[in-house]
């Protein structure tokens, strides 16, 4: 299961142009087909420099990233929670998100962001008190003003900014997409994308650890942070949260010190964790069952 963000907004402020910039990017991988799920959801791979190196030093017949979702939900409308617009249904797959990234247009006719933040953030609070009302309790903790949000400027100067905010020219963004990559180095363009994905990632509160299944594969998988080791073994597959004994662990940087997983063991940094080891990120893991 990956984790997913909602790309939310008021009509014709870039979601649908990110989206697009977004899914150029899709994994091709079997286990997330893109074309077998919603049209409106992307499968995107999530940059990981380590899983390169990990891949470089134990060199698989296969690499397999770790992945986040972006949900492509229609621009939301002064009182969507009424029901105007699609409104509805769209603030019930917000819902079904872990968190929101929000496009603002700053640039022509709106300068200025804080009008339509203030709508979209009256419009999720409003759907909440709506809920508190009607749902159970335990529903209640999945209150759509309460999700991580990241807010991506839509401007023409495309600078990456800090404080959950991140600016971007999402007309170049859709262009960039569309080039070969021979053709970005000769028009020494770059895609900020891969720091969008970041910090969507990050903002969830996530880690990445890894398996190397023998030399076989070498995957990177999605956790939440403070997780335990019996926990990360469900990821891979659920007998190893079942049935966990204890796992071999080592940091990735020490695996590729070492050269290969062997060399690692002779050297004595190849550590052996119980049932309360605490994942750490960047740990390298195989489980024993």
């Amino acid at each position: 299961m990956s984790f997913s963000v909602g790309i939310v907004g008021l009509p014709n402020v870039g979601k649908s142009t990110l989206f697009k910039a977004l899914t150029k990017r899709q994994v091709d991988i079997a286990d997330y087909p893109f074309t077998t799920i919603d049209p409106n959801v992307g499968v995107i791979q999530v940059p990981d420099e380590r899983l390169k190196k990990i891949a470089e030093t134990v060199k698989p017949e296969k690499v397999t990233p770790t992945v986040i979702e972006f949900v492509d939900i229609a621009g939301l409308v002064k009182n969507a929670h009424r029901g105007e617009g699609l409104g509805n249904q769209f603030l019930a797959q917000i819902r079904n998100c872990d968190a929101i990234l929000e496009v603002v247009k700053v640039f022509g006719e709106n300068p200025t962001p804080e009008e339509d933040i203030e709508t979209i953030k009256i419009e999720l609070e409003m759907k909440d008190l709506e809920s508190k009302s009607t749902v159970r309790t335990q529903e209640e903790k999945n209150l759509l003003s309460q999700k991580p949000i990241i807010y991506l400027y839509n401007t023409s100067n495309g600078e990456i900014t800090k404080n959950g905010i991140v600016n971007l020219n999402l007309k170049l963004e859709e262009e960039i997409s569309e080039l070969s990559e021979r053709e970005k180095k000769e028009l020494g363009v770059q895609s900020q994308l891969d720091k969008l994905i970041l910090a969507c990632y990050n903002i969830l509160d996530l880690i990445t650890f890894y398996t190397i299944t023998g030399g076989k594969e070498t995957r990177a998988w999605t956790l939440k942070k403070g997780s335990k080791a019996p926990q990360a073994g469900g990821k891979v597959h659920s007998d190893f949260e079942e049935k966990f004994i204890r796992a071999e662990v080592i940091p990735w940087k020490s695996l590729i010190e070492a050269g290969s997983w062997p060399k690692a063991r002779e050297k004595g940094w190849i550590k052996t964790v119980g049932k309360d080891y605490v994942m750490q990120d960047g740990d390298v893991i195989e489980f024993k069952i």
